[in-house]
C-alpha cells in the first residue's frame, strides 16, 4: 500500500483549511447581509424622524393640533429662506399632519410636508412630492438629505439620485422656467382618481378641487361622507399614487 508523501499530506491539509475558510466567509457574508437588512429595516428607519409617520414610530403619540403642525411647517420654510412660499392648508391625521405649501406669486402648489407627531418635525412628504415634483423635488431632497438643517445632516445627495426630479446638485435652487402646465388637465386628473377609487376602494369619491403642483395633482377622497384618504395623479401619465401613510383623518384648516 502506498503511503502518502509529506507533500501530499500538506496539500490535503491546505485544501481542508481552504474549504473551511471559504465556508466561514460565506456564512459571515450571509449573516452580515441579514444583520444589515435588519438594521436598514429597523434601526436606521426607526432612528430617522422623517420616516416616523411611515413606519408608525410614534403610534402612541398624541395627534398634533393645527397650530402645532403649522408652527413646525413654518420652521421648515424659514430654513428655505424663500419669501414666495406660504402654508395654505393643514390636515391632521392620527399618524401625522399634512401641509400644503404654495407660491404666493402664482398660486400654484409648491410642495407638500408632513409633520411627525412624536418629534414635531416637518419634512418633505414622500411619494409623488419627491418623485414627480419637477420644480421643488430637488430642493426638498437636498433639505432632507444634505442641507445644514437637514434630517440627515452632513450627507450629500448624489446628482441624479432621485428619479423624477432631475439632477439634484446639492443646492437649494429651483430650476428656472418650469411650467405648471401639464398634458393631463384637472378634469382628467379627477377622472383618473375616480377610476382608481372605483377599482380599489369602492364607494369612495374623489374631491373635485385637486391641488396642482409642478408635475402632478393631489386630492382628497371621501367615503361615507368623511375624508378617507389622499392620492396623487401624475400630470403627464395619469398614474395614480395612493398615500398610505396618513392614517385616520381628524380635522383640517385652510390658512389665508
Amino acid at each position: 500500500m502506498n503511503t502518502p508523501s509529506i507533500n501530499q499530506r500538506l496539500v490535503t491539509i491546505l485544501l481542508i483549511l481552504l474549504i473551511i475558510l471559504v465556508a466561514v466567509l460565506v456564512i459571515g457574508t450571509v449573516a452580515g447581509f441579514f444583520t444589515m437588512g435588519r438594521w436598514v429595516r429597523g434601526g436606521m428607519m426607526n432612528s430617522m424622524p422623517m420616516m416616523g409617520g411611515y413606519n408608525n414610530n410614534y403610534t402612541n403619540a398624541k395627534p398634533l393640533t393645527v397650530e402645532q403642525a403649522k408652527a413646525a411647517a413654518e420652521k421648515y420654510l424659514t430654513n428655505l429662506n424663500n419669501s414666495d412660499l406660504k402654508i395654505t392648508e393643514v390636515m391632521i391625521f392620527n399618524n401625522n399632519a399634512y401641509i400644503v405649501v404654495k407660491e404666493t406669486s402664482t398660486g400654484n402648489g409648491a410642495f407638500e410636508l408632513l409633520v411627525d407627531p412624536g418629534s414635531r418635525v416637518a419634512f418633505p412628504e414622500y411619494g409623488p412630492n419627491m418623485m414627480w415634483n419637477l420644480k421643488y423635488g430637488c430642493l426638498n431632497m437636498n433639505q432632507m438629505m444634505g442641507g445644514n438643517n437637514s434630517m440627515m445632516g452632513g450627507m450629500t445627495l448624489t446628482p441624479g439620485a432621485s428619479a423624477g426630479v432631475g439632477n439634484c446638485d446639492g443646492n437649494n435652487a429651483t430650476p428656472p422656467n418650469v411650467s405648471a402646465e401639464m398634458t393631463v388637465n384637472t378634469e382628467q386628473a379627477i377622472q383618473s382618481a375616480q377610476k382608481y377609487l372605483d377599482a380599489n376602494i369602492p364607494g369612495a369619491t374623489a374631491a373635485t378641487d385637486p391641488t396642482k403642483f409642478y408635475g402632478y395633482y393631489t386630492l382628497d377622497f371621501e367615503k361615507d361622507g368623511k375624508v378617507a384618504g389622499m392620492l396623487s395623479v401624475n400630470g403627464y401619465s395619469g398614474q395614480v399614487f395612493l398615500h398610505t401613510w396618513h392614517g385616520t383623518f381628524i380635522e383640517e384648516s385652510e390658512i389665508q
